[in-house]
């Protein structure tokens, strides 16, 4: 008779926990797939709060070579996607503060959650460009809110406010979003 010995499978790709776990462990794999799970939405945080695409190019890039480090760091608590967009979030708002950025057009708006009252139509295109024109505080709160699903505790947390603030931001950001811009006038 013999024994049947069952080695244990590797963690599953998608599991974004085992990934950090694994990346603690030195595995460079784990942190190439986590970039190409990751990647994209972190790019599209990123630029929504700098507003420009190189500077949000660069601020993934630092988060990726940090996250060996930060990895460390981490507690598993199964929201590691959560704790990705944070530190992103973080990452473009020092990039914000220590460098000065040069201007470029708007992100596309091809996957833009609308973040304005479901009554009120707004052009996706002009809704960037609103979105771009806040100040950075409560732009970011907006991008975390509507955009990436984060609660105003979480948001709270990442940046460093009470969740009241978050709420305050959040309610004069939508307010600023959704006024009509007067129409400029020619004075002849």
């Amino acid at each position: 008779m013999s024994t049947l010995t069952v080695t244990p499978s590797p963690p599953a790709v998608h599991d974004d926990d085992a990934l950090l776990a694994r990346i603690r462990a030195g595995d460079h794999g784990a942190l190439g797939a986590l970039y190409e799970r990751w990647a994209p939405r972190l790019l599209r945080v990123a630029w929504r709060i700098v507003g420009a695409r190189a500077e949000a190019e660069d601020v993934v890039h630092d988060v990726f070579v940090a996250l060996p480090r930060a990895a460390i760091q981490y507690r598993s608590t199964g929201r590691a996607g959560a704790w990705l967009v944070q530190c992103a979030t973080r990452a473009a708002l020092m990039s914000l503060r220590s460098v000065r950025r040069r201007r470029e057009a708007p992100m596309p708006p091809t996957e833009l959650v609308a973040a304005s009252h479901a009554d009120q139509r707004i052009d996706l295109l002009d809704l960037e460009r609103r979105l771009a024109a806040l100040p950075v505080g409560l732009r970011t709160v907006v991008v975390l809110h509507r955009i990436e699903g984060f609660s105003h505790a979480e948001i709270a947390d990442t940046l460093g406010i009470s969740e009241g603030n978050s709420r305050v931001r959040l309610t004069r950001a939508l307010t600023l979003l959704t006024t009509p811009s007067t129409p400029a006038t020619d004075d002849l």
